[in-house]
């Protein structure tokens, strides 16, 4: 067996030696770009959740706006009420007053007149404010129906993603314990898998136990159209010490590209499949134990949600 493996390196090693500088260049340029969708994907989620928090906080401040106006027309009804009955008595005195002195009259007609233009004014403010609180109302409808719609995909997506979580779960429940955990967190799912289930040291070749894990994950994931897949590859911090790449990025990257080839053989569409190389940066324990090497040397598998529903919502 050893040197069926010894021999099998060889062959790789020799056929990678044959790839041109200007192949590596653009395949390192896929890599690069690769990783910054990754990067915009985080920020479009992080925008998603500031613009729904916005709107949230926006509902709330029409709510007030609400309530205030509210109160204020309230208010206006009562004075304008009061207003009427003044204007009522004022006319009754005004006509047992009619057959007083003419000066009386003209006193009494000018306070009616004063009194019915108050009231002139204070109609039209009402009318004002009724318009503005009918159309602040309708706004306010409008943003409440818009955060329901936002909430309901969420929670959506969120119900989706957990459901995927249980059928992965499922399908690989034969290999928890083994170097392999699904987690679900923050919307996303993560499933890792320590080198010794897929990789020998050094090596970017799946062996027959990964190989089947990665068939069977690879299986749930082509029912799921919708969802994204970052593949990254992380390494411990040992340097690599092979003649073939260059150092931990580049056996990081091999890595996960050699997960993406199973994916896709087994039916899962490349639009959706990404590919990073993360080397020894982003360590999940500590470098100074053999132990926690061993949970470094990883690759995760992370799935999340289209969210292109939720942008045509916001944008809307």
């Amino acid at each position: 067996m050893f040197k069926k493996v010894s021999l099998l390196v060889l062959v790789v090693s020799l056929l990678s030696s044959c790839v041109s500088k200007k192949v590596y260049q653009e395949l390192e340029s896929k890599y690069n770009g690769l990783r910054s969708s990754n990067a915009s994907l985080i920020k479009e989620k992080e925008d998603l959740l500031a613009a729904k928090k916005t709107l949230e906080a926006d509902l709330a401040e029409l709510q007030k706006n609400y309530n205030a106006l509210k109160t204020k027309k309230d208010i206006l009804d009562v004075e304008y009420s009061a207003l009427q009955n003044k204007f009522k008595n004022l006319q009754e005195s005004y006509d047992v007053l009619s057959t007083q002195s003419s000066q009386k009259l003209a006193d009494q007609a000018k306070k009616n007149q004063e009194l019915l233009s108050k009231l002139e004014e204070k109609e039209k403010t009402l009318l004002a404010e009724s318009q503005r609180l009918e159309k602040l109302q309708k706004e306010l409808n409008n943003k409440a129906e818009q955060v329901s719609e936002l909430k309901a995909l969420i929670n959506a997506k969120e119900a989706q993603m957990q459901k995927l979580k249980d059928a992965i779960s499922k399908a690989l429940h034969n290999f928890e314990g083994k170097g392999l955990t699904v987690e679900h967190k923050n919307g996303k799912i993560y499933v890792s898998m320590e080198n010794k289930l897929l990789f020998g040291s050094g090596s970017w070749a799946v062996g027959t136990e990964g190989t089947k894990a990665v068939q069977q994950l690879a299986q749930v994931l082509s029912e799921n159209q919708d969802i994204n897949v970052l593949i990254e590859g992380h390494t411990d911090n040992v340097p690599y010490k092979g003649t073939t790449l260059i150092d931990n990025w580049d056996l990081s990257v091999k890595r996960a590209t050699a997960i993406v080839r199973i994916l896709e053989n087994k039916g899962v569409n490349p639009t959706q499949i990404t590919a990073a190389g993360r080397s020894k940066f982003v360590p999940v324990d500590s470098n100074k134990t053999t132990e926690g090497k061993a949970k470094n040397r990883r690759i995760e598998i992370i799935l999340a949600p289209n969210l292109d529903e939720i942008s045509k919502l916001l944008n809307y």
